[in-house]
């Protein structure tokens, strides 16, 4: 009877697809309020404050990338401020360089003059005393000469000092009178 009756009712109400009948309807709502309240509860503070940690690093992050962006713009700046200093600084030591190479050269040209002029006036002392030397050799030889010839033409020995005299004061009058004439 049970299953007849089951059938039967069955057979007289066919349930609709779309609208569900009370009692479902009843359950459904009741556990969809637990289901509800369970998220509400649990859920929904556990996920926003996730959201909100994750809103927190993004902030954070951003202000960190912007104190690092000002931290690198200012690092580049006391990078050219440093590069100015240096290059300023290499254009002083390359100019001091500069006058420190002329004046160098200066004091080198100075001293190569100073000993050639050294080096010339030795030369020409050292020529005028082998002129000396050779005009005193000159004038021995020369007066020996001198006497040996008028030995030869008086026929006698003409040796002695006195006449070795008389050929030196020759040869002294004979080299004033070229000095005066020069």
């Amino acid at each position: 009877m049970l299953t007849a009756f089951a059938v039967k009712a069955a057979e007289e109400e066919a349930p609709s697809l779309l609208l569900p009948t009370l009692p479902d309807l009843i359950w459904g709502t009741i556990v969809f309020v637990i289901i509800l309240a369970f998220f509400i509860w649990r859920v929904v503070p556990r996920l926003n404050a996730a959201l909100d940690a994750r809103a927190d690093a993004i902030e954070g992050g951003l202000k960190r990338a912007e104190e690092a962006q000002a931290g690198a713009q200012s690092a580049l700046e006391e990078y050219k401020a440093q590069l100015a200093e240096a290059r300023a600084e290499a254009a002083t030591i390359r100019d001091a360089a500069r006058e420190d190479a002329k004046r160098i050269r200066a004091e080198l040209v100075e001293q190569a003059q100073a000993d050639a002029a050294r080096i010339v006036t030795s030369a020409q002392a050292q020529i005028e005393a082998e002129r000396q030397s050779a005009l005193v050799s000159l004038r021995a030889e020369v007066g020996a000469i001198a006497i040996d010839l008028a030995s030869g033409v008086v026929g006698e020995s003409l040796n002695d000092k006195r006449s070795k005299d008389i050929v030196d004061r020759l040869l002294a009058d004979l080299e004033t009178e070229s000095k005066a004439k020069a």
